[in-house]
């Protein structure tokens, strides 16, 4: 007997289960759709469909029997059931022509026009479905443009499809193009091709005929077939629709289908240059509007459609920011690819994004009617700049735009410093302005802009120093985020450094460590950790009382860490101090034992569990630094070999990790209740014992007997295995280990069975919670609360 009919069998309460719903006289609408689905599930296999139909139980579900004809039908989540559970069983050939002959199929054309747009989009999804299993499993050989010799369940949805493009209902057309630009999305067999054929020319017909309301939904479907292998290598006729789809449609519509075809390595370079010409219109006629006569080169020598349709879009308060905010997107897109398939004209391009920008903040005054009008439109439009400042930064790693760097500049400081301009603004202002400072630096390396570049960054910082003084919490974090990127890319530059150091930045950026605000505060750590390296860490500093300073941010620092009352901060601070110990900025090997003891018993205890894991992070570097430094292994945590790993060092590093309680601090982490934390410690534990441990002596430690240090470890095993060390620590007595001992510290390493540790810390739960036993206890436990838990139940 087969298993899956075997299933049904020997379980006759599923059956019973369909019947009895069946039996009632007004069903719950939400029970009758979950047996249609139920019924859909179990009817996948062929074996337990023909099951079902001899109990009468699919017809009496999907058959005009059914719920179809009553009125449980009005209710949406019945036909989205009765949809789905078809899509369920829809895997062979008896359910397909249960369908098909069975009067199902219309069900299914008449959903989808359903009001509910899950109803819809699911018949949308089934007939696809259908229409590819029926060609795929039916067909008796491949069809090809001269044969077309549909299968007959193909034939009826083709037919349809076709009907329904030649109807004069538009609602019908739309359903079909629909359904079409998600078969040619999904199905890219050779057979598309021959259906392709058919109907290309009443797809043509939608592009002319205005009267069809559809010429919005002909670019996605047009994408989907060129975007198709099968018709990548397509000669003329399709290339010549996409052509004239690009003329046609209006310049939002054809946006999409433009920067989709930029997309595509195999096109014809004329359709390529077409769709890049829809892209730059809008901004050629920006460039255009901001000056009369016009200055400089626009972007483009022809346009495809008529300029006038653009213009006139533009001129409108209703379209204007939307075509824009559209353009600017597709052009981030561009611009975000490794290898861009056209030529972009960047010098134009970024004049246009200019002008955009200064119509927003109202710093340029058009001479022509339509510029003038454009500006009144635009004027704070925080959509339109924040697009074109995302695409101004995209631009920055595009060679082509140098010759424009001090009027570019120019812009940015105006926008940096306007009290018109909005938090969110500001922030893409910042953005911008660090990637074009990163490129400016590089310019000035290799010419003689020194100038031009001490007097941007003298201005830049002197805007920031307002910026960090604001009311407003929003731009002081900002601010401090900007100055973090800054760093970052430029601290190893002389002029940025003393640019930087000869303002009143840094002072103020150590006072937002008491900011009110708690994202400002993490902002500010990271800031001032930052800045250590250009102020403490750096081989010359310049900062006068250099060691007096770098002590008491390292205070500071720490007394965040212990004392401030949110998360964020205290993350920030475990995260810098990582950062150091990383550079190698904490001092001697001596000093760094003593900070890394001082800031994990701190953190042990934190209430976050992303700082304590990132006191974990501490200890990882720490350790890695420490093997290495003692000579012990090349490489962080690789075994060692025997000749190198001498047990005097050993013993020295053992003592090391002893004094710094790094043993004490993993051991206690181990049994940690958030499990991020159990698995980082278990990580560095294994690592760690690797490096005291060649792998043909591990356990060898193991005969301790009954003395103080096994007694212990029986102790720390059986602890470890019930996850109580938290509770139980710390310890002393015969029971305890004494976790700054090396003696018992490498007993530990070599007993306890760390890898049995790290693989139940692995585990997911699932193997508990993901059973039927456990679904059952959930189901049982809703039992008389169903309102209050029936989504978890279901």
């Amino acid at each position: 007997l087969d298993p899956t009919e075997k299933l049904v069998q020997d379980n006759p309460c599923l059956t019973e289960f369909i019947t009895s719903v069946l039996a009632l006289p007004e069903p719950s609408p939400s029970i009758l759709s979950f047996t249609l689905r139920l019924a859909g599930i179990l009817a996948a296999s062929e074996n337990r469909f023909q099951h079902l139909q001899q109990e009468k139980l699919l017809v009496r579900l999907f058959g005009r029997d059914g719920p179809l004809n009553s009125a449980m039908w009005e209710d949406a989540s019945v036909r989205s059931g009765w949809v789905e559970g078809v899509h369920s069983m829809m895997h062979h050939q008896p359910a397909l022509h249960f369908f098909c002959n069975g009067g199902g199929i219309d069900v299914i054309f008449t959903l989808q026009g359903d009001p509910s747009l899950f109803v819809a989009s699911a018949a949308n999804q089934l007939l696809v479905h259908m229409l590819t299993f029926s060609v795929e499993s039916e067909a008796t050989k491949p069809l090809s443009t001269k044969d077309c010799d549909w299968p007959a369940s193909a034939q009826m949805i083709i037919k349809h499809i076709e009907d329904s493009l030649q109807s004069s209902s538009a609602s019908h057309i739309k359903q079909s193009l629909k359904l079409l630009t998600s078969l040619f999305g999904s199905c890219h067999a050779t057979w598309t091709e021959v259906l392709w054929l058919g109907i290309a020319k009443q797809i043509e017909s939608f592009l002319t005929e205005e009267t069809v309301q559809a010429q919005h939904m002909l670019g996605n479907l047009l994408l989907n077939v060129a975007w198709s292998p099968v018709f990548c290598d397509t000669e003329g006729s399709f290339w010549a629709l996409v052509t004239s789809a690009l003329e046609r449609l209006t310049p939002v519509q054809a946006g999409p289908l433009a920067v989709g075809i930029l997309r595509l390595y195999k096109c014809p370079q004329d359709v390529r240059i077409q769709a890049l010409t829809v892209l730059l219109q809008p901004m050629d006629c920006i460039l255009r509007a901001a000056s009369q006569p016009l200055e400089y080169a626009g972007l483009l020598d022809e346009s495809v459609s008529d300029p006038i349709t653009v213009e006139s879009l533009l001129s409108s308060k209703s379209s204007c920011a939307s075509l824009l905010c559209q353009t600017l997107a597709h052009l981030e897109e561009l611009l975000s690819l490794i290898r861009l398939p056209v030529d972009l004209p960047y010098t134009s391009l970024l004049r246009s994004l200019m002008t955009i920008l200064q119509f927003c903040n109202g710093f340029l005054s058009p001479a022509s009617p339509l510029g003038s009008t454009i500006s009144r439109i635009l004027i704070n439009c925080f959509r339109v700049q924040r697009s074109a400042l995302d695409v101004l930064a995209a631009l920055s790693e595009r060679k082509g735009c140098d010759t424009l760097i001090g009027s570019l500049f120019d812009v940015l400081l105006a926008y940096l410093e306007s009290p018109n301009t909005s938090p969110t603004v500001l922030k893409k202002t910042f953005q911008a302005t660090s990637k074009w400072l990163v490129r400016l630096q590089e310019l000035s390396c290799s010419s003689s802009q020194w100038q031009q570049t001490e007097k941007i960054l003298e201005d830049v910082f002197l805007v920031l120093q307002k910026r960090l003084c604001s009311p407003c919490w929003e731009v002081r974090d900002s601010s401090l985020e900007f100055l973090t990127v800054l760093i970052k890319c430029l601290r190893d530059q002389d002029e940025f450094r003393q640019s930087l150091l000869s303002s009143e930045v840094p002072r103020l950026t150590e006072n937002l460590l008491e900011d009110p605000e708690s994202y400002v505060r993490a902002s500010a750590v990271t800031a001032v950790g930052h800045l250590a390296f250009i102020t403490y860490f750096a081989p010359e500093s310049p900062v006068i009382g250099n060691q007096c300073n770098k002590e008491n941010t390292v205070a500071k620092l720490q007394e965040i860490l212990s004392t401030d009352s949110e998360g964020f901060p205290r993350r920030a601070v475990i995260s810098i101090f990582t950062k150091w110990l990383r550079q190698g900025c904490i001092g001697q090997l001596e000093d760094t034992e003593q900070f890394v003891s001082r800031v994990i018993q701190t953190v042990e205890h934190d209430l976050d569990w992303e700082v304590r894991r990132g006191g974990l992070e501490l200890v990882e570097v720490f350790c890695s630094q420490t093997v290495c430094q003692l000579g012990l292994s090349e490489c962080p945590y690789a075994p060692v070999s025997s000749a190198v790993s001498s047990s005097i060092h050993q013993n020295e590093l053992l003592q090391i990790f002893c004094r710094a309680k790094v043993f004490s601090f993993l051991f206690w982490s181990l049994c940690d209740c958030d499990k991020p934390v159990g698995q980082r410690a278990c990580d560095i534990l294994l690592g760690l014992r690797d490096n005291f441990y060649p792998i043909s002596t591990l356990k060898d430690s193991q005969g301790t007997g009954d003395s103080p240090a096994g007694r212990g470890i029986a102790w720390l095993q059986r602890t470890l295995g019930q996850g109580s060390l938290a509770q139980n620590f710390p310890t002393d007595g015969d029971n305890g280990v004494d976790f700054q001992d090396p003696e018992s510290m490498m007993i530990v390493l070599g007993t306890i069975d760390l890898e049995e540790l790290h693989d139940e810390l692995n585990k997911s739960s699932d193997h508990v919670e993901k059973s039927p036993q456990s679904l059952l206890e959930d189901i049982l436990a809703t039992v008389g609360t169903t309102e209050e838990n029936e989504a978890d139940c279901y």
